[in-house]
């Protein structure tokens, strides 16, 4: 049972502290001043001013005390503890390079969020943090490439961190060269894990375009990466055809090579995708996850710390106090 205003704390014989109902009377009882305890004599004139202290009732400080050990000797039975909860994780995280296109017709809006009409780069950012989010036990490195790549950061399990870089710094480069190197990219996302021991390294590679860079070609780039053991996940997204580009009066053609993409994924051992919308797109990277599984086992460590010794000092401490109070203070002279 948890303890109000301590999240840390608990008892772990709360059973007990039903019999804070009994005390919680007899200190309602204590209230109650009593008849006085007195003697009968003919006159009070022999003893003077001995007599006006008044007599010990319920309520006083000597009973109180009583009363007060009551309840911390069942707060000491109820057994306060410390409560600290340790994960241990043992096994092996898939060790996974994002490679996201931020060429400029990704600023197409053909995708939505909820009821907004929004580019597919924000879409694309969007369904990537949720991926993100559900893998915990895996290192993620971030690539942005249109003309050529850029690497936003060492791969790592600062899940927090990539949340926060794919929101800030995923996003248009004009001072990256204009276009869509495919091939490069997956090389350079391809060496970010080629010195890693993982059992399961993959690139996520998303991409609204073809090829129209001069240089490595895909087909060989991903060559490269299945002698490395990776598989490549090539999402291609948006939708084929004409569209303006926001803010200006610019139209664009964008296609995609599918049958490329699709080559990629067969020589590494991995799966090409398109996806239209953004409900199409959560499905593929489900599928992603659901295909790279973690072998990663947890277990969970309770270790408690007992507290229940300071209630009972407590309670041992108050009945000094009230036997002491009654013995001295406390004693009545008759009324």
């Amino acid at each position: 049972m948890p303890i109000p205003l301590l999240p840390d704390f608990r008892f772990a014989a709360p059973g007990f502290l039903w019999l804070l109902i009994p005390a919680a009377a007899l200190a309602f009882l204590a209230g109650g001043r009593g008849g006085a305890r007195s003697i009968a004599f003919a006159t009070l004139r022999h003893f003077g001013d001995a007599g006006r202290r008044p007599a010990g009732g319920m309520g006083k400080p000597g009973q109180l005390c009583f009363v007060g050990a009551l309840c911390a000797g069942t707060v000491a039975l109820a057994r306060p503890q410390k409560v600290d909860e340790l994960e241990f994780s043992s096994g092996e995280g898939v060790e996974i390079a994002i490679a996201i296109d931020v060429s400029f017709s990704m600023k197409i809006e053909d995708f939505r969020l909820g009821q907004h009409r929004v580019n597919r780069l924000t879409a694309a950012k969007a369904v990537v943090q949720d991926f993100i989010k559900g893998r915990p036990d895996d290192r993620i490195g971030l690539i942005v490439f249109s003309g050529r790549p850029h690497t936003l950061g060492p791969l790592t399990m600062e899940h927090d961190w990539l949340l926060e870089t794919i929101g800030r710094d995923v996003r248009f480069y004009e001072e990256i060269a204009q276009g869509t190197a495919i091939g490069t990219a997956i090389a350079t996302s391809a060496k970010r894990l080629s010195d890693r021991e993982a059992a399961s390294k993959v690139v996520v590679l998303l991409t609204d375009g073809d090829q129209t860079i001069d240089g490595l070609s895909p087909e060989d780039a991903a060559k490269l990466a299945a002698t490395l053991g990776i598989k490549v996940y090539p999402v291609a997204i948006g939708t084929p055809g004409v569209h303006r580009i926001p803010g200006t009066l610019q139209t664009m053609q964008t296609s995609f090579d599918l049958p490329t993409l699709e080559r990629v994924a067969e020589i590494t051992g991995g799966r090409a995708f398109l996806a239209k919308d953004t409900g199409s797109l959560k499905k593929i990277f489900d599928q992603i996850d659901s295909l790279e599984k973690s072998e990663v086992e947890r277990r969970t460590v309770i270790e408690s710390k007992e507290y229940f010794q300071w209630p009972a000092a407590a309670a041992a401490l108050l009945v000094l106090l009230g036997m002491a109070w009654e013995l001295s203070l406390g004693r009545v002279s008759p009324a």
